[in-house]
């Protein structure tokens, strides 16, 4: 079964493409021009099937980021997502950033992610379970309690110190793809399902 997953709620938007859990193409972009990076989804879909010689009706599954992540990134993907899965008639996974982040470094025990949820609070996932956005004073609390291997952004590596995701060509959308993959296997997954992961509310206006 070929998978398409996208992501556009980081800070670079990740297209794959899969056969099951072997990668088959995968494409990054990053902002462009004052163009947030979510603008270019649809195109970049486009080319990743035009150049492997796909159309959409060759897709069996579609997998996306559901966040948290950017508001704006999570609103375009897992829009895409669930139009598209509606509009095939196939099957659609959403996969929170958190779980995508904590599998960057597979070897290492005890990942755990933390993700700048502004008002001094950060998206904790630890012990293979999403806490939630949680107080900085309480997340270094946790922190404490085992040897965790943290991966986190640029603004909580200065606090909370770990690996920022944000400092290298981690390949992400590879990682979406195989966890999509996982989760079709062992659930029926309708595009219904698929909902943005708002940790906390949306700005507002």
């Amino acid at each position: 079964m070929k998978i398409l997953v996208f992501d556009t709620c980081l800070d670079k938007m990740y297209v794959t493409l899969a056969e099951d859990d072997k990668i088959l193409a995968s494409e990054i972009v990053e902002n462009k021009d004052n163009k947030y990076h979510s603008a270019f989804l649809i195109s970049t879909i486009k080319n990743i099937l035009k150049s492997n010689n796909l159309t959409p009706k060759d897709i069996g599954a579609i997998g996306t980021n559901v966040g948290p992540g950017s508001f704006t990134g999570i609103r375009a993907c897992t829009t895409v997502a669930r139009i598209m899965a509606q509009q095939l008639n196939i099957q659609a996974v959403g996969v929170s950033s958190l779980e995508v982040l904590a599998k960057i470094f597979p070897d290492k025990k005890n990942p755990a992610v933390a993700l700048d949820a502004r008002k001094n609070c950060a998206y904790l996932y630890i012990d293979n379970e999403i806490k939630g956005a949680v107080q900085i004073e309480e997340v270094k609390e946790k922190l404490k309690e085992k040897e965790y291997t943290l991966i986190t952004d640029d603004k909580l590596q200065q606090i909370l110190g770990g690996t920022s995701y944000q400092q290298s060509q981690y390949p992400l959308g590879d990682i979406l793809a195989k966890l999509a993959y996982e989760k079709l296997q062992h659930n029926k997954c309708n595009w219904q399902d698929v909902k943005p992961l708002y940790i906390q509310p949306p700005p507002m206006g």
